[in-house]
């Protein structure tokens, strides 16, 4: 293993999170590096006005406390405290972080696969840690070799649980004592929501039971996601759960990802109901405990959210995709909700951090909160206004070239660039955005029938796939269409615009390749 100065750790440090491959990306040298890097950028120790102490959570990943263990001793050779809560979801490490005012590290690759590990920052009380607000940093001083500790005084390590009082709180925020009885069916697929939804939903936590029937599927904490992965924006990892609602005949079914800060809704037909449906119900139950407030919608989500919001007598607040852009917006303008299109929603009452669980008691208890009859697809209708596409992704090599484009090809409608390229118009939408990881354009499209929304789906697709405008460097479309790097693992190319002269590079190995006119000249030494 080469040293962590020799590392390229734009790899695994991203925009959000430290996330990679266990052991060859993320070992327990970089954890202890990135513990040891957390005190000294974010100015943890007591000494210097810190809290003086970091709180450490895992999800259900094998390798997690080897990685949480190496972590800890380098936040306690920096000089600081360690309170380890064992297993955790993500918001349960969020509300571990604001109830005791500490920073915190959730060691989780989410919904990636078995062999994938990652760590999630925050700053006391849950405030996010990215590129911008420490990350970045973080790896400077990694990469410089120069985090060192050996002068301050060695941190205690401690063991808490937080589940039982995660539980109250979240109760108490969202109650559903007094709702009807109802059957509802979750998928943990195998994550964490196996350990969070007894203790919340049902009495393991030592709380009264609820008058909740709930049916459970894949709660065995499993790192190696035997049943599928627990990603439930895919619609394959749905299928189970759509059938045992069906066959249970539930009023509800809930999907949690691996480290369940994001949840996924069935109604009592087996369909699935879009996030963005349900940001629109959640915003009117926070708008009528906070009437007036400001919601945060990303402009992904459906026109349905900021009309909802309005209509509730609320302002709604349009920003950037990612947790990091709501989180800040949310504290600048204190709303009181906000919600995303892949399913995270943020609470101003849960320190502005996500909970895929309280969400998920917002929907039991608006639905418990009706007449018996009443199913959940009734419930949503209100908010099921527009026809949309999901996210579409597309390989796009020269993606700068297919955004111009687009571009020139609906300058005559609204346009805006607030994320990617937004074109609007009075019946329809759509935006085009490019990966912050992959060579990847994400597309969604929404109208106001279904007609309308595949013509425009099929018409920007179209666009996007030209081969012309895809291929750079003038090389041939049916040649870039079998190009591939001759590295064991064949990898994917990509243009490399940063580069002085026309180079191709490698998304596995990294490995690069000159053309010339047009021609790649390809070896490997």
């Amino acid at each position: 293993m080469t040293s962590l100065s020799e590392r390229d750790l734009s790899v695994i440090i991203k925009a959000y999170d430290v996330r990679g491959t266990y052991p060859d990306q993320l070992d327990e040298d970089l954890a202890h590096a990135v513990g040891t890097a957390f005190v000294e950028v974010l100015g943890v120790r007591a000494s210097e006005g810190g809290a003086g102490a970091v709180v450490v959570g895992h999800d259900m990943r094998p390798s997690g406390p080897s990685l949480v263990s190496s972590f800890a001793q380098g936040v306690r050779e920096a000089g600081c405290d360690v309170i380890e809560i064992g297993l955790a979801s993500t918001d349960g490490l969020y509300f571990a972080s604001g109830s005791l005012n500490l920073p915190g590290a959730m060691f989780t690759a989410s919904h990636n696969p078995a062999q994938y590990n990652g760590i999630k920052l925050c700053r006391a009380g849950a405030a996010p840690v990215g590129q911008d607000s420490g990350l970045r940093e973080i790896s400077e001083l990694i990469s410089r070799g120069i985090v060192k500790a050996e002068t301050f005084p060695l941190g205690s390590v401690s063991a808490r649980d937080v589940l039982p009082e995660y539980a109250r709180y979240l109760r108490e925020l969202v109650p559903v004592e007094a709702g009807r009885q109802l059957t509802v069916v979750v998928d943990a697929g195998n994550g964490m929501g196996g350990f969070t939804v007894p203790a919340v939903l049902g009495t393991a936590a030592g709380l009264p039971a609820l008058p909740l029937t709930i049916i459970p599927m894949y709660f065995e904490l499993d790192g190696s996601f035997p049943n599928h992965e627990a990603n439930p924006i895919e619609p394959a990892n749905l299928v189970d759960l759509q059938s045992a609602v069906i066959e249970h005949k539930a009023d509800l079914g809930l999907a949690f990802d691996g480290d369940a800060d994001r949840c996924f809704v069935i109604d009592h037909n087996g369909d699935a109901v879009t996030p963005s449906a349900i940001t629109a119900l959640i915003a009117t139950r926070e708008l009528a405990r906070h009437p007036g407030s400001n919601v945060i919608h990303n402009l992904i989500t459906s026109r349905t959210v900021p009309e909802v919001v309005a209509e509730n007598g609320g302002t709604a607040i349009r920003t950037r995709v990612g947790h990091s852009f709501i989180k800040e917006t949310m504290a600048h303008t204190n709303a009181v909700f906000g919600g995303e299109h892949s399913g995270h929603f943020y609470f101003r009452d849960f320190w502005r951090a996500d909970s895929g669980m309280l969400a998920a008691l917002h929907c039991i208890a608006a639905l418990g909160e009706t007449q018996p009859g009443i199913t959940f697809a009734s419930l949503m209708t209100p908010f099921n206004r527009y026809a949309a596409s999901g996210e579409i992704n597309t390989r796009v090599d020269n993606q700068a070239a297919v955004i111009a484009a687009i571009t020139a090809q609906y300058a005559e409608h609204d346009l805006d660039e607030l994320d990617g390229l937004t074109v609007s118009a009075d019946t329809w939408w759509f935006n085009v955005r490019a990966s912050n990881t992959e060579p990847l354009l994400r597309l969604n499209v929404e109208a106001r029938d279904t007609v309308q929304m595949h013509r425009l789906r099929d018409t920007v697709l179209e666009l996007m796939q030209a081969p012309t405008i895809s291929a750079p460097y003038g090389i041939a479309p049916q040649l870039w269409a079998v190009l591939a790097c001759p590295c064991d693992s064949h990898g994917p190319l990509v243009g490399a615009p940063e580069s002085a002269t026309p180079e191709l590079e490698c998304t596995v190995c990294n490995a690069r390749f000159p053309v010339r006119d047009g021609i790649p000249v390809m070896m490997l030494k």
